[in-house]
């Protein structure tokens, strides 16, 4: 394996609590026998890895202002848990609005009871034999949050969770890992949100999360990566539904120079549900790469995935999306739809919708398109004394408005429609036509 991370391992094996160790070891283990994936291999076929080719040292402390780092986070009104570099920042935090029946504790702050309780749950969405990438989270994680939230609990404000990647000297790396466990008729949300400082500086997120529903159980998850350009970032999200589970899960990608999401959604447990909706922007030479894949495990269940993209200039997306129906999975409702838009002649994507049943009593579709923007519409807006360019801007966004205006967080909403229509309109003038 290469050494690339080398010195970020060595540096997290002496700065984990014990108990987390010999999950370093194992992860560590699985990690130095395997090897980086290619272009021969299937699910990496159209992203390379190369931009991990060179060396990432352990990041600085996270002793720095967001307004320093050229980052200004959404006032969404709860609790909200803030890391820079991969340290916690308790000036930039604010847990005093934390309700009662939800517990949010930092690996390297767990009493001993809490760390029992964290490996009770640890690895139980992700499995210990998952992917190459999951180990390596597994073997550099030093730290990590677990949100415990007690059966019967109604959360009415959404927990935030913020990564920033700020400035410093050298390329570094970051691992993340978020554990959810919903209690048995729980209801929450939880917002994750990944952001970079300002400038070209390179860094290397590696993170993963695990969102368990028990029975009954109600989560509205919501993941923003909203890195700067030359970030790196390859994630997971695994999801384990119980019976009459429900998971609304939103997942917005801005590009970077390398950005991989695979989204796995498990049902064990019958009458549960998944929604999961998501949209991605890669512009310039950005790349984002989503790979979902739904479970369908047992009987009784249902799922609604739908991704938008719109890809730019000479960016490149990739959406891979998988429903697996397993041989006991009757009576399962899933449906995907995959649609994307195309703003430049060298803008690039490639859509791959899957379906695979060993069932026979179910209803399933699934669909994918690439177009460019509608010559016909955008000749009405300018007769109607429209400009081509304020057009343009209004059908893109328009394009992707559908899928933000599913958000159920408000606040959220509120905060994102603005800033992505300030992306789609470069030319300030032209961000009232949508915002």
């Amino acid at each position: 394996m290469s050494d690339f991370m080398q010195q970020v391992l060595d540096s997290a094996a002496t700065g984990s609590p014990p108990w987390l160790q010999d999950w370093q070891r194992a992860g560590r283990q699985r990690w130095q026998a395997s090897t980086l994936p290619g272009r021969k291999t299937e699910q990496w076929k159209y992203t390379s890895l190369q931009g991990l080719q060179q060396r990432f040292v352990a990041a600085n402390s996270g002793d720095v202002e967001l307004s320093a780092a050229g980052v200004a986070l959404p006032q969404l009104g709860g609790p909200r848990l803030v890391f820079v570099n991969g340290f916690y920042s308790p000036a930039q935090s604010s847990l005093e609005s934390l309700p009662p029946g939800a517990s949010l504790v930092r690996f390297s702050d767990a009493d001993d009871q809490q760390a029992k309780r964290i490996r009770a749950h640890l690895g139980l969405a992700t499995g210990r034999d998952e992917p190459l990438f999951t180990a390596l989270n597994e073997a550099a994680m030093s730290d990590g949050v677990f949100l415990d939230i007690a059966p019967g609990a109604s959360l009415a404000e959404p927990i935030h969770v913020v990564w920033v990647s700020a400035n410093q000297g050298e390329a570094f790396s970051v691992t993340q890992r978020l554990l959810v466990l919903c209690g048995e008729s729980s209801s929450a949300s939880v917002i994750e949100h990944f952001a970079g400082g300002a400038g070209g500086q390179r860094s290397f997120t590696n993170g993963v999360t695990e969102l368990l529903l028990q029975a009954g159980a109600t989560l509205c998850h919501y993941r923003l990566h909203l890195e700067q350009e030359a970030a790196l970032h390859i994630g997971r999200v695994q999801a384990r539904l119980a019976t009459g589970a429900t998971l609304n899960s939103f997942h917005l990608a801005l590009g970077s120079e390398l950005k991989r999401i695979d989204l796995v959604v498990d049902y064990c447990g019958e009458g549960a549900h998944c929604e999961l909706n998501g949209v991605y922007l890669p512009r310039g030479t950005e790349h984002v790469d989503y790979h979902t894949c739904i479970e369908h495990r047992v009987p009784n269940c249902t799922s609604s995935e739908t991704f938008r993209g719109i890809v730019g200039d000479s960016a490149t997306a990739v959406f891979n999306g998988r429903i697996h129906i397993h041989r006991d999975a009757q009576k399962t409702r899933a449906q995907l739809n995959n649609r994307n838009l195309l703003t430049s002649t060298q803008a690039e994507v490639n859509t791959k919708p899957e379906l695979e049943i060993y069932a026979d009593d179910v209803q399933c579709a699934h669909g994918a398109t690439v177009a460019q923007l509608d010559e016909l519409a955008l000749h009405y807006l300018r007769s109607r004394g429209v400009s081509r360019a304020a057009g343009e801007v209004m059908l893109s966004f328009g394009f992707i408005n559908e899928v933000i205006e599913s958000i159920r967080c408000e606040a959220l909403r509120d905060y994102l429609q603005p800033m992505l229509a300030a992306r789609f309109a470069r030319d300030p003038a032209l961000v009232g036509q949508v915002a």
